[in-house]
């Protein structure tokens, strides 16, 4: 498993705690910085599954 797709669950696990936080305190800075962190994540999250795939295209 690439590192990326652990480092983009990560990101979106912490970007899911500030959403949730930000929400409950009514601070909507921290939920917005939530929200893109969850969104960085699928990103990277994303960008390592690709590179799983090419390598597994390339191990054949």
């Amino acid at each position: 498993m690439d590192k990326d797709r652990i480092e983009g669950a990560a990101k979106q696990a912490k970007g899911a705690v500030k959403d949730a936080a930000g929400g409950l305190a009514g601070k909507p800075d921290l939920q917005a910085e939530g929200k893109a962190d969850k969104a960085e994540g699928r990103v990277q999250s994303a960008l390592g599954k690709a590179k799983d795939a090419a390598r597994d295209v390339t191990d054949r």
